[in-house]
């Protein structure tokens, strides 16, 4: 039936072809606009289930504080009314467009988080977004659409964020149990971050975007609050480590000459990620694997004659060395947490055969010995205490 279905298919075209074209050609122009129309609905999907995720958003944010969301929908207005002149002057809202930071490198457009966060959620309403799709080319839109993945559930988190300090100060009344009622929302909204940050981590441009700091800047707030890290982690603990194993593997795995700022800026994401006890311990057992994996495949090169190495990936471990080094010494530092119990299986693999591969690598390869040899005096010393 399908080889039947695929011959009628190929004599249709060939039949309707128009004068002057071969079939092949007329078959290409054919997929082409079915694919352009795929993209059209499929973009017009991703558009409204952007809108029904804002919605809940605000649904649960008015559940926790009522009279937070009536305040902040009057500050709001102006907001509003701008995307109403907006759509009124198609003119004036394409130029905006072209300068909403749809190209990542603009920083001009992205001077205050706050307004960049409201321009973009204000897109998000279904009036806005259809002329945002007859107007704007598909490619500013996928690009777009990575930067609305960061700025509008960052929109959110801060709001969820100031709720809490006002909470915390008394000056308003918020019920967080609302948190445990409604897990699709604030997993959809920290899993729509993490992909963002994770996206643009892969590509960097300089100077970063103000607001993939401001991303990093809240979902370390977000983790490391007292009372909303446990209903976050709770909600979206695999998502988090899913993240942390990209950003690694985004260090190991960057051969860029020019890479290593992009690296430092990776690197220090997952340091500020390891603030979280929760995560720090699955980021330690990450560390260690990873670190420990390497310095047995540099082993088994050392040892076989003529053999060579990734120079490249052997520069890029010693970030997460560093990030490794600095994750155990907060370990051990903190009085009220017991070191014994962080790496586990882990850290018992690292130290089984360590003192035999720095004995084999330390004339070689000095300084990785020693990073290897500082993380093992760590390692030893939590388990002493």
């Amino acid at each position: 039936y399908l080889k039947i279905s695929k011959l009628a298919l190929a004599f249709a075209i060939i039949h309707s072809k128009p004068p002057g074209k071969s079939s092949k050609e007329y078959t290409e122009y054919l997929a082409k606009t079915v694919s352009e129309q795929d993209f059209g609905w499929k973009w017009k999907v991703e558009v409204l289930e952007a809108e029904v995720l804002r919605l809940r958003q605000e649904l649960l944010l008015t559940r926790i504080s009522p009279r937070f969301c009536l305040e902040n929908r009057k500050q709001d207005t102006s907001a509003e009314t701008l995307l109403g002149q907006e759509s009124i002057n198609p003119t004036s809202y394409s130029s905006q467009l072209e300068d909403s930071g749809c190209d990542v490198c603009n920083d001009s457009a992205f001077d205050s988080l706050g307004r960049a966060s409201d321009f973009h959620q204000s897109e998000h309403n279904v009036s806005a977004s259809k002329h945002w799709l007859e107007r704007v080319p598909p490619l500013t839109l996928c690009h777009t659409s990575k930067v609305q993945s960061v700025t509008a559930p960052v929109h959110f988190l801060q709001r969820l964020l100031e709720i809490r300090n006002l909470s915390e100060g008394g000056i308003l009344q918020a019920d967080f149990s609302e948190l445990e009622n409604d897990s699709f929302t604030i997993c959809n909204s920290v899993s729509q971050l993490l992909d963002g940050l994770t996206f643009f981590y892969n590509s960097p441009k300089f100077p970063a975007p103000s607001f993939l700091a401001e991303g990093v800047r809240v979902l370390i707030s977000l983790i490391t609050d007292t009372k909303l890290s446990n209903h976050v982690l709770k909600k979206c603990f695999k998502k988090m480590e899913e993240f942390e194993k990209n950003l690694i593997q985004i260090i190991l795995r960057n051969r860029s000459v020019n890479r290593f700022q992009a690296l430092h800026s990776v690197s220090e994401t997952l340091g500020l990620l390891g603030r979280n006890n929760i995560l720090r311990n699955s980021l330690i057992s990450l560390l260690l694997s990873e670190v420990r994996q390497f310095a047995e495949q540099l082993l088994q090169a050392h040892q076989v004659v003529q053999s060579v190495y990734d120079i490249t990936q052997y520069e890029n471990i010693f970030f997460l060395c560093t990030v490794l080094e600095q994750l155990l010494q907060n370990e051990t530092e903190e009085s009220n947490i017991s070191s014994s119990h962080y790496g586990g299986e882990e850290k018992i693999k690292f130290l089984k055969n360590l003192d035999q591969i720095v004995l084999h690598l330390s004339d070689e390869f000095p300084l990785f010995s020693l990073y290897l040899w500082r993380v093992s005096v760590l390692l030893n010393s939590g388990q002493m205490q």
